[in-house]
């Protein structure tokens, strides 16, 4: 560690003295922003520079959109999930339809000549739906 530190010259806005604080503080005070005094007890403070304003908006606004095209890229992946689950039911349900319409028990697996019969006799676009 040296025994010597680095002065940074300041000039009060105020009362026009010139001073010295350290590199250190100065730099603190710049990131902080909070305030400090000059030797006359004015007080003084670094404040967020249009150019930096405009730079950490536009960073809020990449954010923003990055957010929202991560949402939109997630929405769109669970509608095609949805849908594939949508065609796989009504495949389902086309089997079943197709199975009861030819007379077979959906929960056992008999064949029931006389439910064949009735379906095709009684219900004749049943069978005819299911094809579709």
């Amino acid at each position: 560690m040296s025994i010597f530190t680095t002065l940074v010259e300041c000039r009060c806005g105020e009362c026009d003295v010139v001073f010295g604080m350290t590199e250190t503080m100065n730099a603190q005070r710049k990131a902080d922003g909070k305030t400090f005094y000059c030797p006359n007890s004015h007080p003084r403070a670094y404040r967020e520079t249009e150019a930096t304003r405009l730079r950490r908006e536009r960073d809020r606004l990449a954010q923003q959109i990055a957010y929202k095209d991560d949402r939109i890229k997630n929405l769109s992946e669970a509608k095609e999930a949805a849908e594939r689950r949508a065609a796989a039911a009504r495949g389902q349900i086309t089997k079943i339809k197709k199975r009861v319409g030819h007379g077979v028990c959906p929960c056992c697996n008999r064949t029931f000549e006389n439910l064949a019969r009735h379906i095709t006799s009684k219900h004749p676009t049943f069978v005819a739906e299911a094809a579709e």
